[in-house]
């Protein structure tokens, strides 16, 4: 699962109001004393890279994705340290009004299933289904995050060890672009995403053909991507978050790049009914949306993600569809 939210002292805030850049490390000295570093990019940099422009502009797959690649495999660990304790490292958690599939059961049973979960980071959501029962592929673009991923599992085994309790079932792990899975037709029962892949590429609709077509029959995929209607306010959490500044219908896609023109990050933004037009068009059958509402309660801020905008418009949305045709009863035993 892979959200966008950063917080670093000096953003970079563009035309959409996003701030993009992992947050800033503290590093624990036994001193005491906390010393303060960027986090480590795939290319050897100590700090972030702020992009020289933001444009708003066409961006082919294959370009997006290798951006999106290289950004997550520079934020993975900063994006654990973050996040990780609000994710645990063992729950589905549908997005960042905390909302989790224990609380949903957007999924259903997946006891005895073969399950798939694409962009999923450092696989929270496939170790849950694990515990369910669940065979359990998870897959996702960056090594970094799935370094993390398989980080989480040895600690795991070696907390469930020194206690003599049985640890996490190991999951498989595959590194691949979420729009183009190597996996034969009808080889899974459920495939899901906690906002991964979509908002990061181009071709919706492509992207759900294809997983589509490794669902099985009567299968059913869920996703969550951020809301289609937080694209028409700034990505803030605070007041100046609520004053609508770019139209809703304006599908051209955030991009962030240098002067030379390469890509360094980029957003994808759907309209609700194109959402619903590209999962009919991929073969699939919508079931519901849901949108889920603020926690009462709640204090927490992702990005512009917080109680003040939750309380008045939706942040997410989930998407629940089914492969038509009857499904085969799985073997539970």
């Amino acid at each position: 699962m892979q959200w966008c939210a950063a917080a670093p002292a000096t953003p970079h805030t563009g035309k959409k109001g996003h701030a993009k850049r992992p947050p800033t490390l503290l590093i624990a000295r036994p001193n005491g004393q906390n010393e303060s570093r960027g986090a480590l990019y795939a290319d050897g940099m100590s700090t972030p890279p702020s992009p020289d422009r933001v444009a708003r502009r066409p961006v082919p797959h294959a370009e997006a994705a290798r951006a999106g690649r290289s950004w997550w495999d520079g934020a993975a660990e900063a994006y654990y340290y973050e996040h990780g304790g609000f994710l645990g490292d063992a729950s589905l958690v549908w997005g960042p009004e905390g909302w989790t599939e224990e609380d949903l059961s957007l999924l259903g049973t997946v006891r005895g299933l073969d399950v798939l979960e694409v962009g999923a980071g450092a696989a929270q959501g496939g170790r849950w289904c694990s515990t369910q029962g669940a065979r359990v592929v998870s897959t996702d673009v960056s090594a970094g995050m799935l370094a993390v991923a398989r980080r989480i599992d040895t600690d795991a085994a070696a907390a469930a060890g020194a206690s003599g309790m049985e640890g996490h079932r190991s999951l498989s792990y595959v590194q691949c672009d979420g729009g183009v899975l190597p996996f034969e037709a009808e080889a899974f029962d459920v495939v899901f995403s906690a906002h991964g892949v979509l908002a990061f590429v181009p071709g919706a609709t492509d992207v759900l053909r294809g997983w589509a077509r490794v669902l099985r029959t009567g299968g059913r995929c869920v996703f969550s991507v951020p809301h289609p209607m937080r694209w028409a306010f700034p990505d803030v959490p605070g007041p100046e978050g609520l004053q609508v500044t770019h139209s809703y219908f304006d599908r051209r896609p955030y991009v962030e790049e240098t002067s030379a023109g390469l890509v360094t990050y980029s957003e994808h933004h759907r309209t609700l009914g194109d959402l619903v037009r590209a999962v009919v068009a991929a073969g699939l059958v919508v079931v519901d949306l849901v949108e889920p509402p603020w926690p009462e309660g709640l204090e927490h801020t992702w990005g512009g993600w917080s109680r003040l905008r939750g309380e008045l418009f939706p942040g997410t949305l989930i998407v629940v569809c089914t492969k038509s045709g009857p499904r085969v009863r799985p073997d539970v035993n």
